[in-house]
């Protein structure tokens, strides 16, 4: 019989990078735990399809890819409804990358026509496709704050700049107002789609407290990083909000899945940690 696992961790592969992120995370746990005081933990790391496997999961990453048929599969497998009670009801630790960050949103602009279903649980307006078509990608390196030596571990305080792909990228356009529901105020905007309203389930999240939006990182002068073309639509010096968190629900406008760079999952698996042991804790 194989040993219990302490901690599982979800990449739902519905479409897009999810394999990707399944390495990054595996390189991630070996790097946990090869630190001095590291607490022995077993992973496992799964493919999610279906609502039975998502129950299993005490974390769960929502990967890049295509949006719109991301959202659109997981109505069809039944898995969407799921999602969002995990993410807004169980309040369980959840990461979305490019995509997924436009899925975890409570507001997205710039949709087809009919809109998309969202999951919701980052109180955040994104601007999907930002910086333009594929052939418009570009990389560009990054200082995340929260990679250098977060709290009191982890990596050195003078950490190299993490060098992020930026693929059809969104970005946070606009951080809202804290409601923990359904932002009505969005619903009005020709050509954006709000999520529904979910209300945490505080027999299984005790003392939950939603808290503000969290800058966790910014693109400073991205224009430097375009083509000529791409430069006449933009500010080469404004900034723009790629990272953001705001208590279980981290996401990156980038794939760091795609860069073999397993700084961010080491980071991301510490904050699961933290909040696994807290539920067990308190149960």
């Amino acid at each position: 019989m194989s040993p219990s696992v302490d901690v599982t961790v979800g990449v739902l592969a519905l479409q897009g990078a999810f394999n990707e992120h399944v390495q990054l995370l595996r390189q991630a746990a070996q790097i946990l735990a090869s630190r001095d005081n590291a607490v022995k933990r077993r992973w496992a790391f799964a493919e999610i399809r279906t609502a039975a496997e998502l129950a299993a999961c005490d974390a769960l990453i929502i990967p890049g890819g295509e949006s719109t048929t991301m959202s659109l599969v997981a109505e069809r497998s039944g898995v969407l409804e799921p999602l969002r009670d995990f993410v807004k009801v169980l309040r369980k630790p959840t990461w979305g990358t490019c995509a997924g960050l436009i899925l975890l949103a409570e507001s997205a602009n710039r949709t087809k026509n009919g809109g998309q279903e969202l999951i919701g649980g980052l109180d955040v307006r994104v601007n999907r496709n930002h910086f333009g078509r594929q052939t418009e990608s570009f990389q560009a390196n990054l200082d995340l704050p929260f990679l250098r030596n977060p709290g009191g571990k982890g990596f050195d305080t003078k950490a190299d700049p993490f060098r992020a792909i930026f693929i059809r990228a969104p970005i946070v356009e606009k951080v809202l107002p804290v409601v923990g529901g359904r932002q009505e105020r969005e619903v009005v905007i020709d050509g954006t789609v709000v999520a529904p309203s979910k209300p945490v389930d505080t027999a299984v999240v005790k003392d939950f407290h939603l808290g503000d939006v969290e800058v966790m990182g910014v693109l400073h002068g991205r224009a430097a990083a375009l083509d000529e073309a791409a430069k006449q639509r933009l500010d080469a010096e404004a900034e723009d909000i790629i990272a953001v968190r705001q208590a279980n629900v981290f996401g990156t406008s980038f794939h760091p899945e795609l860069t073999g760079d397993p700084r961010i999952h080491v980071w991301w698996l510490e904050q699961v940690i933290r909040e696994v042991d807290q539920r067990r804790q308190a149960n």
